[in-house]
C-alpha cells in the first residue's frame, strides 16, 4: 500500500473522529439541557397542620447550574471545530470539567432530594431552612432524570478525555479559519500588506522613474520635497520619513486631513 492512499485513509479517519466527537459533545450538552427542564421528582408535605400537598421539583430547581453547563458545552463544540492542537487540549480539559460538574449536580439531587427541592417547599409554605423542611416533607417520588443526568455527566468526562487523547489525529481547521496571508508577485508572503511596499534603506534616496521627476537629472530629492515630507511628519508628531513607505503614509495622512500633499 503506497504512502498516498495510507495518508488519505488516515485523514479520512481523523475527520470522522473529529465529527463524531463534536457531535457527541453537542448531543450530551443538548440532553443535559433537556434534563434541566424536566421534573426530577416530588415532595409530599406531611408534617404540622399544613394541608397535605405534593410539590413537583423541576430540574431547574434541583440542579440550577445545568443550563449554564449545557450552554457552555454547546459553545465548546463550536470552538472544537476550528481550534488548533494546543487549544483542543485545553477544550478537552474544559469538557472534562463540565462533565464533572454535571455529574456532581446530579449526585447531589440523588443523594439528598429534600435539600434539592427545598426552594420549592419554601415558596409553597414559607418555611425556610433545610432542617425545618426535613421535618415538614417526605420524598414522594423520584424520576429517572437525576440518574440520566449523572450518566450524561460521566459521558462528558469520557468525551473530554477522548479529545485530549486523540488531538493529534484530528485534521487541521480549514483555511478560512486561518489568518489572512498576502502573497507578492515574487512569491513573498506576509500577513501585513504594508510589507510589500518598496522599502529602501534609511538614508538612501529614491531613484526617479524619469529624469527631472524630482527637480533635476541627478535623482536627488529637492529641498522643497524634503521639507514637505518632513513638515507632514512633524505635524503628526513622528520623526521625518526615512523611506518610501513612510513618505507614502505621510501623504495619505495629509489627504485624510484634506491637505494636498503634492503642493
Amino acid at each position: 500500500m503506497s504512502s498516498a492512499p495510507r495518508s488519505r485513509a488516515t485523514g479520512d479517519s481523523g475527520r470522522r473522529l473529529k465529527l463524531l466527537v463534536i457531535l457527541a459533545v453537542l448531543a450530551l450538552s443538548g440532553l443535559t439541557f433537556l434534563a434541566w427542564s424536566q421534573s426530577w421528582g416530588s415532595l409530599s408535605i406531611a408534617g404540622g397542620t399544613t394541608t397535605a400537598a405534593t410539590l413537583d421539583v423541576p430540574g431547574s430547581v434541583a440542579a440550577p447550574a445545568l443550563s449554564a453547563l449545557a450552554l457552555a458545552g454547546i459553545a465548546l463544540a463550536g470552538a472544537l471545530a476550528i481550534a488548533g492542537p494546543i487549544i483542543r487540549i485545553v477544550l478537552g480539559a474544559l469538557e472534562v470539567l463540565l462533565g464533572a460538574s454535571v455529574l456532581w449536580s446530579a449526585i447531589g439531587a440523588l443523594t439528598d432530594p429534600v435539600a434539592a427541592g427545598a426552594a420549592v417547599v419554601t415558596t409553597a409554605t414559607g418555611v425556610a431552612g433545610t432542617e425545618s423542611i426535613r421535618g415538614l416533607v417526605a420524598v414522594g417520588s423520584e424520576s429517572a432524570w437525576p440518574a440520566v443526568t449523572a450518566v450524561l455527566g460521566g459521558a462528558m468526562v469520557v468525551v473530554g478525555l477522548v479529545v485530549i487523547a486523540t488531538v493529534r489525529r484530528w485534521p487541521d481547521a480549514g483555511r478560512k479559519y486561518q489568518a489572512v496571508t498576502f502573497e507578492a508577485a515574487d512569491g513573498r508572503q506576509s500577513g501585513d500588506p504594508a510589507d510589500f511596499f518598496d522599502d529602501e534603506v534609511a538614508g538612501e534616496p529614491a531613484t526617479p522613474s524619469e529624469p527631472g521627476d524630482l527637480g533635476d537629472d541627478t535623482g536627488a530629492t529637492t529641498p522643497a520635497d524634503a521639507a514637505g515630507s518632513n513638515g507632514t511628519a512633524a505635524q503628526l508628531g513622528r520623526p521625518p520619513a526615512t523611506n518610501t513607505r513612510d513618505a507614502a503614509v505621510d501623504d495619505w495622512d495629509s489627504l485624510t486631513r484634506g491637505t494636498d500633499p503634492t503642493r
